[in-house]
């Protein structure tokens, strides 16, 4: 890091360090002990302006304050039957670690199809991942490797895509926009696989859209990009997916415990008995209400919007208007 960067964050930590009580402690929550890769990630986001930088940290630490983010991992998805229909239709987990460290999340997305509960529960459902990430798992790694880990990678399988992926645009906008508000910088790479013709085509309308820092995060691998992967992570750690040519993402494997999308893994085994964990400390304290955890669902940015509506339109040319249309609004955002 440079000696202009290093100037850049100490500003910002001063303007930081004049916040009052609540937004500093749910800034503690942040950074999880590493404050300068923290400011540092907002400051990327913003173009390493101190202002800018500064209104996107206090919106994010707002934010969190008043949806009670440091409580989401006291909120259990209950009963158990609902937070396991959640999990067969977000596809997401943990297959293991990078060469160097860093987690490897594997991301179902084409199939994907968030039709199992409301549109709460997956957001809730997605920020608790987020959470459980941020203060549990990279911190878990930062001590076992001797350095500041607050990166991740991600491996996105896009078997499966369809046109039916219309009505996920608006749900998908909002948990991305809440990604970039208040989760910045927090992927090192992502890496797209299984890739079928719907998505490079959609992919050359979109990559021009992105910002050239997102657009170098990002990897189109060939078949399930297992050769390239096993570049920086060990086969224990590809996601099953990429373990084969022709393997497909389907959301059930021979053994569950492979699966990393099943409730069975280890890894959301080990996150729902730590959510559970941490609402029966807080019952001590008082009763929880349960339902889903209803956050402020923010605006999507500028960028998201455009994107959106350009998969929205090129995925209208596969579909030649259909009716496909109609079913981008029948997502509901305030019934459980």
């Amino acid at each position: 890091m440079g000696i202009a960067s290093q100037e850049v964050i100490r500003q910002l930590q001063a303007l930081i360090d004049q916040v009052e009580e609540p937004l500093k402690k749910t800034y503690q929550n942040v950074h999880q002990g590493y404050p300068t890769e923290t400011l540092a990630r907002f400051l990327k986001a913003r173009e390493w302006n101190v202002a800018k930088a500064h209104k996107m940290l206090l919106d994010s630490l707002n934010w969190r304050v008043q949806s009670e983010i440091d409580n989401i991992l006291a909120k259990p998805i209950v009963p158990t039957d609902l937070y396991r229909a959640v999990r067969d239709s977000q596809l997401i987990g943990l297959s293991g670690y990078s060469k160097e460290g860093l987690p490897v999340f594997a991301i179902g997305v084409g199939l994907s199809t968030f039709d199992k509960a409301s549109v709460n529960y997956y957001v809730q459902s997605h920020i608790q991942i987020n959470e459980y990430r941020d203060c549990v798992i990279l911190p878990s790694a930062s001590k076992k490797y001797g350095r500041p880990i607050t990166t991740c990678v991600k491996v996105l399988d896009m078997t499966g895509l369809k046109l039916s992926a219309l009505s996920q645009i608006k749900l998908l906008t909002i948990i991305s926009t809440i990604d970039d508000l208040n989760y910045p910088e927090k992927t090192h790479t992502y890496y797209v696989v299984n890739v079928p013709y719907i998505f490079s085509a959609c992919w050359k309308v979109v990559k021009p859209l992105l910002q050239e820092r997102t657009r170098k995060k990002i990897q189109v691998l060939p078949g399930c990009g297992r050769d390239e992967l096993l570049k920086i992570m060990d086969y224990a750690s590809l996601p099953h997916f990429c373990r084969k040519e022709g393997s497909g993402s389907s959301r059930h494997s021979e053994n569950g415990y492979e699966n990393c999308f099943s409730l069975d893994h280890h890894f959301h085994q080990q996150l729902y008995n730590y959510i559970k964990q941490q609402a029966s400390i807080r019952e001590r304290v008082a009763p929880i209400k349960h339902g889903s955890f209803h956050v402020d669902l923010p605006e999507p940015v500028a960028e998201g919007t455009e994107i959106a509506k350009t998969i929205e339109s090129e995925l209208h040319k596969f579909g030649n208007g259909n009716g496909i249309s109609g079913s981008l609004n029948g997502l509901k955002i305030n019934n459980d």
